[in-house]
């Protein structure tokens, strides 16, 4: 954790470097390549000894079946080999070496290499295979039309800004960057109108930097001084459970899964930050023309807190998770993609039991938490003081939920967990259950509007938001291609 934290600041030191001297306007996206791929491969040995290797070995092999198998069925082969070298890696880090320890956690940054080599390869398929109206607007709009050459695609799965935490990012939005083309975006008014187009070729990140370094410095200094003081384990505490009332335990569950948080404010924010201090991650401008640098931004901490449904929450966090889980599984999936959306997030998060229970209870909550919401809430939204009492409701058993659903994930083994579920007798699974007999699921509809109406628990704004405000950057190498990117993202958002 030490040797996480130190290479992460080296990395800020290194990022504010190579804005200054190595920037797009002084330097050839050649050496920024090189540069940006060995300080990661550095970072990575030094964090991570020889294990760094395995970094090099999955991005170069997933490369050569790119090359070899070609763009009809690559996506196929690459998804398989790099979900199954990091399950692998995972396996062995686990049950061989050093069950329920993070020492050496090689496998946690293989985990964002396996994203980017997936949707990197499912984004190759689509721009130089698929035809262009079988495409979504997000499948096009992100669409590879040319294959990346090898350093370019060391480049993008182990740049320093990235290689240890993160986070996911789109192959055209961390190229754009590097090349340092220009970028432009549109504002619209509500009757869609274009109203003012904004063009700056480097907006500075200081102030956004500044902002989530503050935020770092907090969510450290909290996971320092309370996250020790209210341990998940106490909640199967042969004592507690005896003594304590329902009220009490249900409470101390809540605190305790809300102090276990910071530590992934902190690493997340601060990968954040290190991205944004290389110029990396500027998203655009609001309607008041002030810059935005959330364009990879994991979580939005104040929305996950006071989230008021699953779905909220799982909107905010892990952000660039969700998307690659909705791009690469959820748009794809030919019969229940729900289930198999939540199969593949716990295989990609490793290979504890704990994993898997916690995901395949979050089928149950997501598919409860969405039948009682389209049945119920249009009845409490009426007048402010009902639609008041409404979200505090749902903002109490939301947070009770999600503590409840990833209780297994933080203590790991099945013992444990089928220990805290047996105290608690299931409660919440079977009322899981209840509601879905009692309350319909909307149908999806047929034809072309089918993967509209299969809305994944992550919502649709924000995919929009993703395709429009996000990546305000051109993607083409004229001013012609430069316009139609910025067309796309638009007819996006309006559709």
């Amino acid at each position: 954790q030490v040797n996480f934290v130190v290479c992460q600041l080296f990395a800020l030191l290194a990022a504010i470097w190579f804005r200054t001297y190595l920037h797009s306007s002084k330097t050839s996206p050649f050496i920024r390549h090189v540069v940006a791929t060995l300080l990661g491969l550095y970072l990575a040995l030094f964090c991570f000894g020889w294990y760094a290797l395995h970094f090099v070995i999955q991005s170069g092999i997933s490369y050569y079946i790119m090359i070899i198998i070609g763009v009809e069925n690559m996506h196929k082969y690459c998804f398989v080999f790099a979900l199954g070298y990091l399950t692998v890696c995972q396996i062995t880090r686990v049950y061989i070496f050093d069950y329920g320890q993070y020492s050496a956690d090689f496998s946690g940054p293989m985990m964002i290499i396996t994203q980017k080599i997936t949707s990197l390869a499912f984004e190759i398929h689509d721009g130089m295979f698929r035809k262009n109206e079988d495409l979504t607007p997000s499948q096009r709009c992100l669409a590879v039309r040319r294959m990346p050459s090898l350093l370019e695609y060391l480049s993008y799965n182990c740049n320093f800004m990235g290689i240890l935490a993160g986070p996911l990012c789109s192959y055209k939005d961390y190229i754009t960057f590097i090349e340092g083309r220009s970028y432009q975006l549109q504002q619209s008014e509500a009757n869609g109108k274009e109203d003012t187009k904004y063009e700056q070729t480097d907006p500075s990140p200081n102030i956004a930097v500044a902002q989530k370094l503050l935020i770092c410095g907090l969510s450290l200094l909290f996971h320092m001084t309370i996250t020790k003081t209210l341990p998940v384990e106490y909640n199967i505490d042969d004592n507690f459970r005896a003594t304590a009332s329902w009220p009490v335990r249900f409470f101390y569950l809540y605190m305790s899964l809300m102090a276990a948080r910071p530590k992934y404010y902190f690493a997340w924010t601060l990968a954040d930050a290190i991205n944004n201090a290389a110029g990396f991650g500027f998203r655009g401008y609001d309607k008041n023309g002030v810059t935005r640098w959330d364009l990879i931004s994991n979580l939005r901490i104040q929305q996950i807190e006071f989230s008021t449904s699953f779905k909220m929450f799982l909107d905010n966090w892990n952000i660039q998770t969700a998307l690659w889980l909705k791009r690469v599984c959820y748009e794809r999936a030919t019969f229940s993609p729900t289930i198999q959306t939540f199969i593949l997030s716990a295989i990609w998060h490793g290979v504890y039991p704990g994993y898997y229970l916690t995901f395949l209870t979050g089928v149950l909550m997501t598919l409860a938490a969405r039948a009682i919401r389209n049945n119920i809430r249009q009845y409490f939204v009426g007048s402010p003081a009902v639609k008041l009492c409404y979200d505090i409701i749902t903002w109490m058993t939301t947070q009770v939920a999600i503590s409840y659903t990833v209780v297994p994930f933080v203590l790991l083994s099945v013992k444990p967990s089928f220990t805290f579920y047996s105290s608690c007798y299931f409660c919440l699974h079977i009322a899981s259950i209840l509601v879905l007999l009692v309350f319909p699921l909307k149908r999806t509809q047929k034809g072309s509007k089918k993967l509209e109406s299969i809305q994944p628990v992550w919502s649709k704004k924000l995919e929009e938001e993703n395709l429009l405000q996000k990546n305000s950057y051109s993607t083409t190498n004229n001013s012609f291609g430069q316009k139609q990117e910025i067309t796309c993202r638009y007819q996006a958002l309006k559709q």
